[in-house]
């Protein structure tokens, strides 16, 4: 059998930069400079896949940056790219989405390609948050989004939303998943704010009216009580599908799996080494070499690393295949357990909801 392989596509360009965001992205670049950055992938695509003989991708992801910025045209030059590689038949395969960029005809054209999941990021339904966030969409926007995705026929939706929004309430924060769960998509993702150095947030930082850490815990715990009340469940600490809906893309990087990440500011993890790409736009389109690390990891890395992916996930770490994976025994976690932080059950490791709460803090003593 040939050995799973993720590919993640990096689509650097937005209508705006938002003020939160440190991810790499560039607004108002476009027309013939993302033509121009689509070639470049795709010729990069196709050298890579000379290396990948043995592999089959089972999923694709397009991240970003707003990847349903970029002409249909041009999403189909990468994919028939990637399909130089061995593609499963049934490979997920993801875009995201700023619901102020696409609409019904955009999305009928994306699943004519193989695209069948969206991502779509709504942030807030409460459009004061979503001006403060410097977001180019309204909630109406997203409304209509999502409504186009359906009737185009997407049956596999995630939506993105925040929590510890500036001037956000545990009321609004409450009426956004309201209004996302009415529409049932398939999988929701919810992230804390962080203020990240670089970005407009933080040159503001003392002026922002942002909840604190307890608020933050708060919102969390409404929003998971909130979401299992509406059919789904936490997989991992940010996420939370559907049965059987979880992103296949996104437990690739919490199980430690094979992927290839091109483009700009893209990582890989691939043959037992780790690789990443710089921001340098302008040496990515000059076709220059832009990847700025590789490491491979030692068994101590490696062992650390397993840990602190797999506690991400609901289920935990199974115990004996760790023995199998280190030839070692998990670390104790006992006084965790006696605390309430963590549960040992049939074998497993994990997180309690109250231990999610504080698992960064647990992590770095487990480690």
């Amino acid at each position: 059998m040939k050995k799973s392989l993720g590919i993640y596509l990096h689509i650097p360009f937005c209508l705006k930069k938002c003020r939160y965001c440190d991810f790499c992205s560039f607004g108002g670049k476009n027309g013939e400079y993302m033509a121009a950055y689509a070639d470049e992938l795709c010729r990069r695509i196709r050298a890579a896949a000379k290396k990948a003989d043995g592999y089959r991708v089972d999923t694709v992801y397009f991240g970003g940056g707003t990847p349903s910025l970029m002409p249909v045209a041009e999403i189909e030059k990468i994919l028939g790219a990637v399909r130089v590689f061995d593609v499963a038949e049934d490979a997920e395969i993801t875009l995201e989405c700023n619901p102020a960029t696409a609409d019904e005809a955009y999305f009928e054209k994306l699943i004519a390609l193989g695209v069948n999941r969206l991502s779509i990021g709504s942030q807030s339904a409460v459009d004061r948050e979503l001006e403060l966030l410097g977001r180019a969409h309204t909630s109406a926007d997203f409304l209509s989004c999502f409504e186009g995705a359906r009737a185009a026929g997407f049956d596999n939706i995630s939506v993105d939303l925040m929590y510890g929004i500036p001037e956000q309430t545990e009321e609004s924060f409450k009426s956004s998943l309201e209004f996302v769960t009415a529409l049932s998509p398939e999988h929701i993702s919810a992230y804390g704010l962080t203020v990240e150095e670089g970005t407009y947030f933080f040159a503001h930082r003392a002026e922002l009216d942002i909840a604190d850490g307890d608020g933050q815990a708060r919102m969390y715990e409404i929003l998971g009580e909130h979401l299992s009340s509406h059919g789904y469940e936490k997989y991992e600490i940010s996420n939370f599908a559907k049965r059987g809906r979880e992103s296949r893309h996104n437990i690739r990087y919490w199980k430690q799996k094979d992927y290839l990440g091109f483009g700009v500011a893209a990582h890989s993890c691939f043959d037992g080494e780790r690789f990443g790409n710089s921001r340098d736009i302008e040496a990515f389109l000059r076709g220059e070499d832009i990847c700025e690390e590789r490491y491979g990891l030692d068994a101590e890395e490696r062992r650390r690393e397993y840990i602190m992916l797999g506690l991400r996930l609901s289920e935990g770490i199974d115990a004996e295949e760790y023995r199998k994976k280190f030839g070692a025994e998990l670390p104790s976690v006992e006084k965790f357990v006696r605390g309430g932080f963590m549960k040992a059950e049939n074998g497993r490791v994990a997180f309690t909801e109250k231990g999610f709460l504080v698992s960064n803090a647990i992590l770095s003593e487990i480690v």
